[in-house]
């Protein structure tokens, strides 16, 4: 059984895989950074509820693009595990993707592009709808040939409402109609429809600079949200970034054997 740990800038992730698939995902805040023994309880409160055992526990990784977790979560799962795996450009070296950049790279965009690569062995972008909107290209040759980042649904929304007058609070729900009839379904309009004509038109740019074929994936809790896209993906992938990671540490613990 493997703990997959990714912590990104909203949510800190732990997903459990056991038997060839995602049994479990848990969500917390990444903010406040909790102590070890608040992760400690957290784990061990959710095992308690799901009748899962820690001793069952065979492996940890672990992706942190919030630098002042790193430390925290390494000494936690180090109370589990004596060797977790810590995704960072020391064992780049090791995965199948190579970047150009190792120390200016997220790791979850790392996990993201070995998830993609590895599920079809040719140029893939990886698109992600999380905190932030990333896609991120690995060419048929294992290279990352760069990555595009804007903000998330969310963090758009959460901009628009904080920084502007009796603005109400928007439910994630993407209208029929770009003609919003009301505030509410003005802001869904613009923001959601938005989104949708960015992701086109990146896609469509991606496509141009390319030159070659390529596949599409999808990826992040919000990915659904945009359904209008689904025709442009070859695939939505809900826990991606998960399996790069279970990859990640499968390559890195076998080359520690």
């Amino acid at each position: 059984m493997l703990l997959a740990i990714d912590a990104g800038n909203t949510n800190i992730v732990f997903g459990i895989y056991k038997n060839e698939e995602w049994i479990h995902e848990w969500r917390l805040d990444t903010l406040p950074v909790k102590s070890e023994a608040e992760y400690d309880m957290f784990l061990r409160s959710n095992f308690l509820e799901f009748g899962l055992h820690l001793d069952g526990l065979d492996g940890i990784v672990i992706s942190s693009v919030v630098p002042q977790l790193n430390e925290v979560l390494t000494n936690f799962a180090q109370s589990f595990i004596e060797k977790p795996v810590f995704v960072g450009p020391k064992v780049f070296d090791q995965l199948p993707v190579k970047t150009k950049n190792p120390y200016q790279i997220g790791t979850d965009l790392v996990a993201n592009a070995v998830a993609g690569y590895t599920l079809y062995q040719t140029t893939t972008i990886v698109v992600d709808f999380g905190t932030a909107l990333t896609m991120t290209t690995v060419g048929e040759d294992g290279v990352i040939q760069g990555a595009s980042i804007a903000p998330g649904l969310k963090t758009a929304i959460k901009a628009l409402v904080g920084n502007t007058a009796q603005l109400p609070e928007v439910p994630l729900d993407l209208p029929d109609s770009v003609l919003g009839l009301n505030t509410i379904h003005a802001i869904q309009s613009g923001v959601l429809w938005g989104y949708v004509s960015m992701v086109e038109g990146m896609l469509d740019r991606l496509g141009k600079e390319l030159d070659r074929p390529h596949k599409i994936v999808a990826t992040g809790g919000l990915s659904s949200i945009l359904h209008p896209l689904h025709d442009r993906f070859d695939d939505v992938k809900r826990h991606l970034t998960l399996d790069g990671l279970r990859i990640i540490h499968e390559i890195v613990s076998n080359a520690k054997v």
